[in-house]
């Protein structure tokens, strides 16, 4: 079996409420209907960054294309068989925050591309996103966020400032 690896980087995108923006679609698998709900990523073209190539594949994915970064929550690597081939795929995520809420109509290669199918969902929360996700790997990316945004809660740093101060 050929073994094909490549880089995919991606966006845990909160808006000002941190509703988090998920991408949902139908697809068939082993020739049955199958509903995946994902974090928007894709391919790192050459002579781009990780986090250039995030932020593209978002608003390409979604149309949201008023986007920071917040922080960088690392990478993995997902393994998986597709079409004849094992995929080693390292995906790198960022946490990002929506700031524009206006959406644009997402841009594909071709309007019968496996991405066009899907569409914007959003979640309550982080915690509502882990759990709608389809797959683990991204289900640890959105719970990454979440520790994230704990860890840099007001009551946190106030923690830990009292705890390195003894």
């Amino acid at each position: 079996m050929q073994i094909r690896t490549y880089r995919a980087a991606g966006g845990v995108v909160l808006d000002a409420a941190d509703q988090v923006l998920l991408i949902e679609r139908w697809v068939l698998r082993a020739g049955q209907p199958t509903r995946e709900i994902r974090l928007p990523k894709g391919h790192v073209e050459p002579g781009e960054t990780d986090q250039q190539a995030a932020l593209r594949e978002v608003c390409e994915e979604t149309g949201y294309c008023g986007l920071a970064v917040l922080a960088d929550l690392g990478e993995g690597l997902t393994e998986f068989d597709w079409q004849d081939a094992h995929v080693r795929r390292t995906e790198h995520y960022f946490l990002m925050r929506l700031t524009d809420p206006g959406r644009s109509a997402p841009h594909f290669d071709s309007p019968t591309a496996e991405e066009a199918r899907f569409r914007p969902r959003w979640a309550a929360n982080l915690k509502e996103a882990a759990s709608l996700l389809t797959f683990a790997s991204e289900q640890y990316f959105a719970l990454r966020g979440l520790d994230h945004l704990q860890a840099d809660s007001p009551m946190c740093k106030r923690i830990h400032h009292e705890e390195t101060a003894r």
